[in-house]
């Protein structure tokens, strides 16, 4: 790499594992998935190329987010264990930048957006944060806010404030509108020299969790789509761009509205297409794995206890607070984002659970207003769960006619329903989506009967899971697991990785994307119809209920605007 002029400011590297130089170690970062970076001024010089050195470990432990287990067998051999269901890659799977900042920058910005129905007008409320070298009373701060056609239509002065867009143009599903945000930084004693310059693509929308409803701009959205995995044959996690417009492209012409970020942040490439291209995304930690019993409790044996000193234990709490952290602050200002998921299908029905994730829950909300949930699995039933109340959606996974009741499809529609209706009782006032559900096959396989791993039979297994959601009024969205094939580590239960893909890992169509087109794009299945966006009109001032808010005494209170 070569460095470019340094003019009094810093240069640094981002997005790596560990760096070295000189062979000493000078920045260490744990988590895969959400960019660090590391001051590298005094170490290169203007104009000269430098070696840059990432060492990546892929070793999992229960101080990591997700966790694994690393155990030594008798010939000495080490060998690497985990619970999450997809390939454990090595390597960096995000790219690596070389930047230069001012010596007085603006660190940070975060921009929330809320919309005046009466008025018509969108809103944003920004904070920035500068470096700490520099004072605030030597610099002052201009923001400028302009439309896609390059329109100024709100300015505003100060690094903290409130801007109005009269005549809004709305960021919705299916149809995205990005407006320009730029703040620039200045000298107190040179109102011509700009110290920094900070620029952010916002989408002026309100998300809201209402009487079992998702409210995306005060109306009604139906999720649908996928989980989906960031993997290729080739590139494994790395980033794939052509992949990442083709995968785009098929959820397009399948009628695809949303997807979650199954089960790790994914590139911010791929968050940006999402904003340009009204994509609704669940945006998920990479908790995943939080559950050592789930093994044995499917197959009937005894489960071992999660929440424990030998498991997760405070050392994975930690981690799993700072994977919070980095996701929201990385994340915060995508319009795309709708909900955040801090954990994928932990073992919210055991001892320790509410203490684990009470706390996680209480610092996701005091970082963003945005929903919260979780991912649930099949054996933490409405009956055994312990931490739902805490959050504003039931997202579930469920796999009756797979993992339950293989092949007796009338007995799982009949589990199926049984499963969301308590969900529902005990919950009548929480919106439900069903985040996983699908069946393994192999393309190409075909069968007149029901024969489990058949495209038919995948066929078959979806259309039992929509008539059920169609019946339950507090279902709120489907998102089909998985979008393509995946790999895995190594199980007799997989074969060349899991098979749930409605593609293939090549993304070819298995026979169940066809029912899935019909369902979502020409039945209109999730279609969000907003009026033809050329401003904000209509939209009565109803009485509205935000997110449950968790008190420090673990009771939850509802907070409402009028």
């Amino acid at each position: 790499m070569t460095v470019g002029c340094i003019s009094g400011g810093k240069t640094s590297d981002g997005y790596g594992g560990g760096l070295v130089r000189h062979f000493h170690l000078y920045t260490t970062h744990s988590g895969g998935y959400t960019p660090f970076d590391a001051e590298i001024t005094g170490l290169v010089t203007p104009g000269e190329e430098f070696a840059l050195t990432i060492a990546v470990n892929n070793e999992l432990t229960n101080e990591t987010i997700p966790p694994g287990k690393i155990s030594v067998l008798s010939d000495g051999r080490r060998k690497q264990t985990y619970l999450h269901d997809f390939f454990n890659y090595s390597g960096l799977a995000r790219s690596v930048w070389l930047y230069c900042l001012p010596q007085n920058h603006i660190l940070d910005t975060t921009v929330t957006t809320d919309v005046d129905w009466n008025a018509c007008a969108g809103i944003l409320e920004y904070k920035s944060n500068l470096n700490s070298e520099c004072d605030e009373k030597d610099t002052y701060a201009t923001v400028t806010v302009r439309d896609e056609a390059g329109n100024i239509v709100a300015e505003a002065t100060g690094l903290q404030g409130q801007v109005k867009i009269p005549s809004v143009r709305l960021w919705q599903p299916g149809s995205a509108y990005l407006y320009d945000f730029n703040i620039s930084l200045y000298s107190s004693d040179d109102s011509n020299a700009i110290l920094d310059t900070y620029n952010i693509g916002i989408g002026v929308r309100t998300v809201e969790v209402f009487e079992a409803q998702f409210l995306i701009n005060n109306k009604p959205f139906y999720f649908t789509g996928f989980g989906k995995h960031e993997d290729t044959a080739i590139r494994g996690k790395g980033h794939d761009p052509v992949y990442m417009v083709h995968d785009f492209e098929l959820m397009q012409w399948i009628g695809a509205n949303s997807f979650r970020t199954s089960h790790y942040p994914y590139a911010e490439e791929v968050l940006d297409y999402a904003d340009r291209h009204g994509i609704v995304v669940i945006d998920e930690t990479a908790a995943v794995g939080l559950n050592v019993g789930i093994t044995s409790g499917l197959f009937g044996g005894k489960p071992p206890s999660t929440f424990s000193a030998d498991a997760c234990n405070d050392r994975t709490q930690a981690a799993h607070e700072q994977a919070i952290r980095e996701l929201i602050a990385r994340d915060k200002n995508h319009p795309c984002v709708v909900m955040w998921s801090i954990s994928n299908e932990p073992a919210s029905h055991e001892e320790g659970a509410r203490e684990y994730f009470e706390p996680l829950v209480k610092i996701t909300r005091s970082l963003d207003s945005r929903p919260v949930c979780f991912a649930n699995f099949g054996l933490a039933t409405a009956a055994k769960d312990r931490i739902s109340d805490m959050f504003d959606v039931l997202c579930l996974n469920r796999y009756y006619g797979w993992y339950e009741s293989c092949g007796d499809l009338k007995l799982a529609e009949t589990e199926l329903e049984a499963d969301l209706l308590t969900w529902q009782n005990k919950y009548n006032d929480k919106p439900i989506i069903m985040t996983e559900y699908g069946a393994d096959t192999i393309a190409g396989l075909h069968s007149a009967g029901v024969t489990p791993w058949s495209e038919e039979f995948q066929t078959d297994v979806y259309e039992l899971y929509h008539r059920v959601f169609d019946r339950v009024r507090n279902v709120v969205g489907e998102q089909a697991w998985s979008f393509s094939d995946f790999q895995t580590s190594q199980h007799v239960f997989r074969v060349d990785g899991n098979k749930k893909g409605i593609f293939t890992r090549d993304r070819r169509p298995k026979s169940v994307a066809q029912a899935l087109r019909r369902r979502w794009r020409f039945e209109g299945k999730g279609r969000h119809t907003p009026e033809v966006q050329e401003n904000v009109s209509g939209g009565e001032n109803v009485e509205r209920r935000k997110p449950s808010v968790l008190d420090a005494d673990g009771s939850v209170t509802e907070k409402v605007r009028v």
